[in-house]
């Protein structure tokens, strides 16, 4: 169980101002079979496969011994209360790319910009520690909320997978889009801003 909330400010891995990003604990694992098992979230996704108990220890055993992937929880300071995902994954050093993910499994947390604060945490420490240069992210047509989400972020569509993803019985086109570095530009507070303003 997290430790209990004494009021004092946390310290993840990235750290922003109302939320902070860390490594993915066993005790996070309800929340991540949460984004995995729930259909609206599925819908949206694309996610096909449902997730036991024992498929999320071995999924997390999975992210950690993956070095192409980096994966975080998403936790408020806020009682220090896991709200979902981020991270990379496929990550080629040698292309200096990686694809990107940002799910939220709390709806309690939507539209209130904490999707943005994770975002541009990762965003940042792609492009600034780990020196990539390209992100890319792939979004169910149908999910124009993702799409207008990665889009206030910077991300370009680049091209359509016509009937990429086959989710609640029928085919949808998957759009492609990416980011690159001289894209972005990192502000005082470790926010990124689309186009350098």
């Amino acid at each position: 169980m997290p430790e209990p909330y004494t009021g004092e400010p946390r310290v993840g891995f990235l750290n922003g101002e109302r939320l902070y990003l860390r490594p993915v604990e066993p005790d996070d694992l309800p929340v991540m079979m949460r984004i995995a098992n729930d259909p609206e979230l599925r819908g949206l996704t694309g996610g096909v496969r449902p997730m036991s108990r024992s498929g999320a220890d071995a999924w997390l055993a999975s992210i950690e011994a993956d070095p192409a992937r980096l994966w975080f929880a998403v936790v408020l300071r806020e009682r220090d209360r896991v709200i979902g995902e981020a991270g990379l994954l496929r990550i080629f050093h040698e292309w200096r790319a990686a694809d990107m993910t940002v799910i939220l499994a709390d709806r309690s947390s939507w539209g209130k910009g904490y999707g943005t604060e994770a975002a541009n945490l990762v965003i940042e420490h792609a492009f600034g520690a780990l020196s990539l240069h390209r992100l890319a992210v792939g979004v169910v047509a149908a999910n124009a909320r993702a799409i207008r989400f990665w889009e206030s972020l910077g991300f370009q569509r680049e091209g359509i997978q016509r009937d990429g993803c086959f989710s609640a019985g029928r085919f949808h086109d998957f759009i492609m889009m990416s980011l690159l570095s001289t894209d972005h530009r990192p502000t005082r507070k470790g926010q990124l801003h689309p186009h350098g303003r």
